[in-house]
């Protein structure tokens, strides 16, 4: 018997939804606030603990939400309109106390009530965790994307998984990055409603078996299976000032009731249950270390367990509204697939329309190639997600089953397009052959998607011409561009109020919702009154960030330094190696004297390496033994700082973005897709020095040449030098980049530690060097010189710190998220019912 009434056979609903309007006003949120404190959680004047008023503010403005939530699905539900789902393996959201405060309007109303209550706001906020639901650009590129959909009331719902431990803690000891488990929820999460009566059974392993339906077609059904239980749980999403509030559902992986009696009756209990405990693995951890087989399998099946649950989610609403009519599916459903992680979704709606639903083949292939969309965010091969066709069968037999099916009648197309040619058959093959045979889920995703699109200008040329040029060729339609943004609330309103009121003072506040609108601030930067006030704000921020630096570091930031900046995933190429070289020239010409038109410098890193990327690791401890051996040296005072700040994560770049001078966007030209990053840096009145590269080049468009330095190669001649790149040689011709290596070989920065980076020196003087860190290193330092030079400047520096800021406005994720819909999704927005 299910545990959940149905209250329509006991009650009229109606009686139970007849509430008033909850209060807006500083009295009534202050009275709510009040008494979750003291009735809800139970606490008194002897409380010291900060986290019992944030858990009671946070329900205060849930409950608010709530409210706004119910009428956009109700109001949805009404319009029976066409509906996105953006399937994600990854959301980082951050914190939310401060986004709902300012998407309902009440930041200020909150903060003047809390006063009077004897509270401060800001030391309520920081005893939030961030919800570390992503690694890195991904997840943060999710979570921006839901903010703009629910401020355009676009019906979009996010998928994903909830995972009890988030990306890891980062400690740095004796240099080295040591990882600790980072528990989130260890205190619950005031943000989330978990919603039991929506749970999915999802089946993994056993085997297949062919039947005759009642209609005496053959069909499949998928038996002896070790099922595991999807449990949603979901966070509102609100817009900006308009009453929408989306959802996010993310997935919780929790064991069945069953076990295996035949070891029960045996007296092998442990062994019953052990499969079931094992079930909830697949939710406890985000992105297992894969280097191994059993993190291979683990990855796996949490993509599958987020496809199914997601896809069995939609189909259960599309019935209840619709009943088992799939006539019109594709014309009101849209899956958007962040990257190849939910690729899967392809085979998996196809085996839910035939196995489940009773389709024929061409029908649900139809259905299946109008609804899927596939987002592609990488042009490096290795991390187009390939599976080992032998675990794949033994995990998901009737997937790897649909796959075969998918990939023959796909072939049969290839063959007719290009009669004969083999090779370009075997390249486009759904199965790359060899010695172990492997799913290629990116191809899986191309070809069951009906739109597939890059992240930046350059990427989607480079996915055209290279990486997908096949693809391409057959179908070119497919293909389209979709250049990232950001959220300007989190990114520039909520993280940045110095800024925030100078523009509202100035342009007025239609900036929020159409970013373009800071355009109106370019004729300013001739204006020496408000560039004086733009500086004002910016040493304010600097100083917010060199506090941070000095509690976490211990390192003392002067605010009258140029702040150089590089945070951001550790991977070799993004070229933080790059940026440290950089330090130890700068050190260099200081020991030898060279200071003559100095420019201070304080250069901060930060970033996670993946706990198996054995080169990243090597690079954040070299950053730290250079920092140590370049801020104790007393020459150095006053020119030339460098720290490593630990465990990188939302709120810190909250605080990081706003402060920054000088943004680090270095990647080797043609490996970056996009980088949001970039992005906030630039929003925020931040220099960029890149290449071009990935949205670089889109930034240097809108902000101009003379406001951006650029240096190193481009993407085409970085291939056209690849076959006989000398490293050797570059290093012999240039006296700076010579100089430093001597100082790397010779031990400089790890007298004690003989060898541990000889990995490094290695790769710097590789002819396959994949990144070309010396190719690149003359040219980075001559624009480091440019830089510096501007910077001395310091009424041209305001002048480019506001033109990037004035020029950011085509990086807003609603202009993003406007051509997804117009180009791709195709909805009409939505406003949520009125409250009553």
């Amino acid at each position: 018997m299910s545990p959940f009434l149905d209250l329509a056979k006991s009650q009229p609903n109606d009686r139970l939804f007849d509430l008033p309007p909850l209060a807006m006003d500083g009295a009534g949120l202050a009275e709510d606030f009040k008494r979750y404190f003291a009735n809800t959680f139970g606490r008194d004047r002897d409380c010291r603990s900060a986290y019992y008023p944030y858990l009671a503010l946070a329900i205060v403005l849930r409950d608010r939400m709530m409210e706004r939530w119910k009428r956009t699905r109700q109001a949805q539900d009404q319009a029976n309109c066409k509906r996105t789902y953006y399937l994600s393996l990854e959301f980082l959201m951050g914190r939310a106390l401060g986004n709902a405060m300012l998407n309902l309007g009440l930041s200020d109303t909150i903060e003047k009530s809390l006063l009077n209550l004897g509270l401060v706001l800001e030391e309520i906020g920081d005893n939030e965790p961030d919800a570390g639901l992503g690694n890195g650009g991904l997840g943060r590129l999710a979570a921006c994307f839901l903010d703009s959909c629910a401020t355009l009331q676009l019906p979009v719902k996010g998928y994903g998984l909830r995972y009890e431990y988030g990306m890891f803690r980062q400690l740095i000891e004796n240099g080295y990055q040591i990882e600790e488990p980072d528990h989130w929820m260890r205190e619950g999460n005031p943000w989330e409603l978990e919603r039991p009566e929506y749970t999915q059974r999802i089946q993994f392993g056993g085997r297949t078996e062919f039947y005759r339906g009642a209609d005496g077609r053959s069909q499949v059904r998928w038996v002896d299976t070790q099922d595991v239980l999807a449990v949603p749980f979901d966070t509102p999403i609100p817009g900006y000032l308009n009453e929408t509030v989306n959802t996010l559902r993310l997935w919780k992986a929790a064991a069945t009731d069953e076990f295996d009696l035949r070891e029960f009756n045996a007296g092998s209990y442990p062994e019953s249950v052990a499969q079931k405990n094992d079930a909830e693995h697949i939710t406890m951890v985000l992105y297992p270390n894969d280097a191994n087989e059993c993190g291979k399998e683990l990855r796996l099946r949490q993509q599958y367990f987020l496809a199914s649950a997601s896809i069995k989610d939609v189909i259960r609403e599309w019935t209840r509204l619709n009943g088992p009519d799939f006539s019109s599916f594709a014309d009101k459903n849209c899956f958007q697939l962040n990257d190849t992680h939910p690729a899967i979704s392809v085979a998996e709606l196809m085996r839910q329309l035939l196995d489940e639903h009773g389709l024929e083949w061409d029908r649900a292939w139809s259905i299946t190639t109008r609804t899927m969309a596939y987002t592609n965010h990488t042009l490096l091969p290795e991390a187009l997600e390939r599976w080992p066709v032998r675990l794949f069968g033994h995990l998901l037999p009737r997937l790897l089953e649909v796959i075969y099916e998918i990939n023959a009648r796909f072939l049969s197309e290839v063959a007719t397009k290009w009669p004969g040619d083999l090779d370009r058959q075997r390249r486009m093959s759904l199965i790359e052959e060899g010695g172990e045979p492997q799913v290629r889920m990116a191809f899986l995703a191309i070809v069951g998607s009906f739109s597939v699109n890059g992240v930046a200008e350059l990427h989607s040329r480079l996915l055209r011409g290279g990486l997908f040029r096949d693809f391409y060729e057959l179908w070119p339609t497919k293909f389209n561009n979709k250049t990232n943004g950001v959220t300007p609330r989190r990114w520039l309103v909520q993280c940045n109020p110095g800024l925030r009121d100078l523009l509202n003072d100035e342009i007025g506040e239609g900036w929020i919702r159409q970013l373009e609108q800071l355009e109106r601030l370019a004729p300013r930067a001739e204006n020496a009154t408000f560039r004086q006030r733009w500086r004002a704000m910016r040493q304010g921020n600097k100083q917010r960030l060199a506090d941070l630096v000095k509690e976490v570091c211990g390192i003392d930031f002067p605010i009258e330094a140029l702040f150089d900046v590089q945070v951001k995933r550790i991977h070799e190429y993004k070229r933080q190696l790059l940026n440290v070289l950089h330090v130890m020239h700068l050190y260099l010409r200081i020991k030898d004297g060279d200071t003559v038109d100095w420019t201070p410098r304080c250069v901060l890193i930060g970033g996670k390496a993946a706990p198996g990327y054995t080169m990243a690791k090597s690079i954040i401890k070299l950053i730290n033994n250079v920092a140590n051996v370049v801020n104790a040296d007393p020459a150095t005072a006053g020119r030339l700082r460098l720290a490593f700040i630990p465990s990188y994560r939302v709120s810190l770049m909250e605080v990081i973005a706003p402060g920054t001078d000088l943004s680090e966007q270095i990647s080797t030209a043609g490996k970056e897709a996009s980088g949001t990053g970039n992005m906030k840096f630039m929003m925020n009145g931040a220099v960029t020095i890149g290449t071009l590269d990935g949205a670089n080049i889109e930034i240097r468009d809108q902000v101009g040449d003379e406001n951006f330095f650029l240096f190193g190669l481009t993407a085409e001649e970085v291939e056209g030098l690849r076959p006989h790149y000398d490293p050797g040689a570059i290093i012999a011709g240039d006296r700076r980049l010579r100089e430093v290596m001597h100082l790397l070989e010779s031990g400089h920065f790890n007298q004690f530690e003989p060898g541990i980076f000889d990995a490094i020196i290695h790769s710097i003087r590789s002819p396959h060097d994949p990144w070309m860190t010396a190719a690149d290193f003359g040219s980075y330092v001559e624009a480091h010189e440019q830089a510096g030079h501007a910077y001395r400047d310091q009424e041209r520096w305001l002048r480019m710190s506001i033109l990037n800021c004035a020029h950011s406005g085509r990086f807003s994720s609603d202009r993003t998220i406007s051509e997804y819909n117009e180009d791709i999704w195709k909805m009409m927005p939505v406003a949520p019912l009125p409250l009553e």
